[in-house]
């Protein structure tokens, strides 16, 4: 069953109490990895470099290709678990996810620009083979921390938020804006996996949860341009390795970036599933 929430901005926190379940259970299956001295070995990221080590997910396949790590989906999900779910309005599936959409009120968040480009993999297929026709359904945060149909003066809006479905190369691609970084959590962004786009606008099935982490050279770039103030300030008390979702490993969930401030981003990540 999936993890279904974890902390977000300050001014709607709560969600520690039910990430710590979640945390402790990765860190007992990292440690009875461990134990058992068996390495499991990666998939083949976007570069085509392969990566060994020991998996933070409780799956794998039997080829030794692990699926991307369970992760919380945290308190903003939007997908009917914690209230509101976006996922049953027409028009969710959409690449470009900076503008609200449908009855909402019409608002485009700003900030540098960013595609993201997530690549479904067959873990039981040694991440050979693509996962098409399944689904990802992502959201994250805007410039300023906030989350749309949650936080504080964005409750109307819904965007960042948006449902694809994989092409024949397992590819799913969304054009957004780099997210802030808010009090208490590495700058990141949410997905879930769905069998289809059918599961996915029904709001059932969920296959994977996870989350997408970025690198700190691009964060403390793009956090340098307008509109980012507050990020600046939140980043420089975090880490990678002291991030309550990321601190138990993260190089599977890392983005290859590519891209600048000024012309924008690109975030790719390899999502064995």
């Amino acid at each position: 069953m999936n993890a279904r929430h974890d902390e977000g901005p300050p001014a709607h926190d709560g969600g520690l109490s039910h990430d710590l379940p979640v945390l402790a259970r990765r860190r007992m299956i990292r440690l009875m990895a461990g134990a058992s001295l068996v390495p499991l070995v990666g998939c083949t990221s976007e570069t085509g470099t392969s990566e060994t080590g020991t998996s933070a997910s409780p799956s794998s396949s039997s080829a030794g290709c692990a699926e991307i790590p369970e992760e919380t989906a945290g308190p903003f999900p939007g997908d009917g678990s914690n209230g509101v779910n976006v996922l049953k309005e027409s028009g969710v599936v959409r690449s470009d996810i900076t503008r609200s959409f449908g009855d909402s009120a019409g608002g485009t968040a700003e900030g540098v620009p960013l595609t993201i480009r997530l690549t479904l993999v067959d873990a039981a297929s040694g991440c050979q083979a693509p996962k098409k026709g399944a689904a990802v359904y992502l959201w994250h945060c805007d410039r300023d921390g906030a989350y749309s149909l949650y936080s504080e003066g964005v409750t109307e809006e819904n965007y960042l938020r948006g449902v694809q479905e994989s092409d024949d190369r397992g590819r799913v691609t969304f054009a957004s804006v780099f997210p802030g970084c808010y009090p208490g959590r590495w700058p990141h962004l949410h997905f879930e996996v769905y069998g289809s786009l059918a599961d996915a606008t029904a709001a059932t099935s969920i296959t994977n949860t996870s989350q997408l982490a970025f690198p700190k050279d691009v964060c403390d770039t793009v956090y340098a341009t307008d509109g980012y103030g507050a990020s600046v300030r939140n980043l420089s008390s975090l880490s990678l390795e002291d991030d309550g979702i990321f601190s138990d490993g993260h190089d599977r969930q890392l983005a290859t970036m590519t891209g600048s401030a000024r012309d924008g981003y690109t975030a790719a990540l390899t999502v064995p599933v």
